[in-house]
């Protein structure tokens, strides 16, 4: 059998940034191969210098960074149609790219900016992590793929268009045509996925980096995407480099895999040795640390604790005492009642503002939420989770339907009352860089719920507080003055995640709170907001597209499809034996090792 065709290697590749006349190294010494028809999987925490490689090796990063070492990318003859970009080979701007002691392979790390301008979309194609952010707001989403082809490509534009509908057809997005006028905000966040892969795809180039491509997705579009990735990769023969943090993930779609910590590989090779048979602590405790489906611990080993030498098996517990029976085993009452709640947004209005046609987010929804219990909800992007947790603490007007928070409606109380009972239930949003301000440090971010609420009587007592929390979150103290674009979006959510709890609150809506952290971090978070219920008595809504997580954190878990909940149950009961076709699809989904 004939070896794989080596498409990049990567050899003691060592990246440091320049930061107030210091020097700090975030790639150390990395090596790594990648071959032709296969993938692999860069797997580590945030800030391991997972994503910072690539970048080096695509020549995106600031200037700020000094790279040293070698990224040779083997060269391939091109096609005769190639763009008049490649008729550059010839003159002396281009001549840094092939000017080679092996004229077989380009060392991407000696390349000029012109140079590069070649290889980017053309050789490599990138796909990033947040799509929203990656395709231009204001660019109709067809468009800009064609941009890329018309940079690197001699061809028509109605020839372009037409491959770019070709390609979407191939990236199974629906009514091509629509997709290629539409902009980015009026599709799903699994068509803006699925456009940049095409954009990524429509030079056809050697190999693929894909940064995070499905942390944000649901499980049955994150399925869908992996699926169609692998069938493009045999399709088209390229390598992929498959960045994440999610072991579930790399086991679908990884053909060899190499584990990043603390900007060093601790260990690599195929799945099948690094997955089943890992060597280091710390690729044991990254695959400990993931909520198993088949039981229920009480608490989640964490990365820390291999890396310490404590680590123990998860400790199993007998399933709690259901929260609507009280002590004596009687029905208690809820603290949250919720009947007939429905959220419409109009879609299309006549000359006159009357509502021609309208979508029914929340479709008449009644359920109980009884004090300390975790109520799991989960389901697919659009399903109106997200809407009804907003809905539930009246940060978007319902349509019909009460809200009862203790026995009191929501709407009977005035705007003083409201106020203060805002104190009592807090959210914590699904993006963090959004909901935080960048013009606060992330201290002021955490003290200011303080300041609003008049719960500390001076400044030195707030910062007292909200370094207590930083600590509980896992957040450096020495940070406290840091604005949030210096953090990762895992550390932005923690930080989210402690501004929530520093008022100490009775009903905590979790949206997505745990989507965009490390499975290590997440562990910290699940454990940290475990033990602050049991301390606190603090009662959680938790939404969720992560089924592992909402089995080991809720103990009873809502399906929501079309803004209507379609089952609803104790946890292990509703995982052992689903019966919802709907609920079975999305168990079906999740990502297995």
């Amino acid at each position: 059998m004939d070896a794989p065709e080596k498409v990049l290697e990567v050899r003691d590749l060592h990246v440091e940034f320049r930061r107030d006349g210091s020097s700090t190294a975030a790639v150390k010494d990395v090596s790594f191969e990648v071959y032709r028809g296969r993938t692999l999987g860069i797997v580590g925490e945030s800030g391991s210098g997972k994503s910072v490689s690539c970048l080096a090796v695509m020549g995106l990063l600031p200037k700020s960074a000094t790279v040293t070492g070698h990224a040779w990318l083997q060269n391939t003859p091109q096609p005769a149609s190639h763009s008049d970009n490649t008729e550059k080979t010839e003159n002396s701007e281009y001549s840094e790219y092939s000017d080679n002691s092996d004229n077989t392979k380009t060392d991407l790390l000696t390349l000029n900016e012109d140079a590069y301008l070649n290889i980017r979309g053309c050789r490599i194609g990138m796909i990033f992590q947040e799509p929203m952010t990656s395709l231009n707001p204001v660019h109709r989403c067809g468009d800009q793929v064609m941009e890329m082809l018309l940079a690197h490509e001699r061809v028509s534009r109605d020839e372009a268009r037409q491959r770019v509908l070709d390609l979407f057809e191939e990236v199974m997005l629906p009514r091509p045509e629509k997709i290629f006028s539409s902009y980015p905000h009026e599709i799903s966040g699994g068509q803006k996925q699925r456009v940049m892969i095409a954009m990524a795809l429509i030079c056809h180039p050697d190999l693929i980096i894909a940064d995070e491509p499905t942390t944000a997705l649901d499980v049955t579009v994150q399925q869908t995407i992996l699926q169609l990735l692998r069938s493009l990769q045999q399709r088209h023969h390229i390598g992929i480099i498959f960045i994440t943090h999610d072991l579930g993930v790399i086991g679908q779609i990884a053909d060899d895999v190499a584990v990043m910590y603390k900007g060093e590989i601790v260990e690599q090779g195929t799945a099948q040795q690094v997955l089943y048979h890992p060597r280091h602590p710390y690729t044991q405790g990254l695959l400990a640390c993931r909520p198993p489906l088949d039981s229920r611990p009480r608490r989640l080993p964490t990365v820390q604790d291999y890396l310490s030498g404590k680590a123990a098996d998860a400790d199993s517990s007998a399933a709690p005492a259901p929260a609507n029976l009280d002590t004596d085993g009687q029905p208690a009452t809820p603290l949250l009642r919720v009947r007939g709640l429905q959220v419409t947004y109009p879609l299309r209005k006549s000359l006159f503002g009357r509502v021609l046609q309208s979508l029914n987010a929340v479709d008449g929804l009644t359920f109980d939420i009884y004090r300390g219990e975790t109520l799991g909800l989960v389901g697919e992007s659009g399903c109106g989770k997200s809407t009804l947790g907003r809905a539930i603490l009246h940060l978007i007007e319902r349509s019909a339907g009460t809200v009862e928070y203790d026995g009191v409606s929501l709407d009977k109380l005035s705007r003083s009352q409201r106020k203060e009972l805002r104190r009592k239930m807090q959210i914590v949003f699904q993006d963090p860089y959004s909901s935080l301000n960048p013009r606060l440090t992330i201290g002021e971010a955490i003290m200011e719920p303080l300041l609003c609420h008049h719960l500390c009587p001076d400044a030195q007592s707030r910062r007292q507080r909200a370094l207590e929390l930083m600590q509980q979150v896992g957040l450096d103290t020495e940070w406290f003055n840091r604005y949030p674009h210096e953090f990762s979006g895992g550390q932005r959510q923690r930080v989210c995640i402690a501004r929530a709890l520093v008022l100490q609150p009775e009903l905590v809506v979790c949206d997505e709170s745990v989507s965009a952290l490390d499975v290590s971090v997440q562990a910290q978070v699940l454990n940290l907001l475990n033990d602050l219920k049991e301390r606190f008595g603090y009662t959680y809504l938790f939404i969720t597209h992560d089924l592992s997580v909402v089995k080991f954190f809720s103990d009873r878990i809502m399906v929501m499809e079309r803004g209507r909940i379609v089952e609803q149950g104790p946890s292990d009961q509703l995982f052992a034996n689903p019966q919802h076709p709907y609920t079975q699809r999305l168990l079906a989904a999740i990502p297995r090792l």
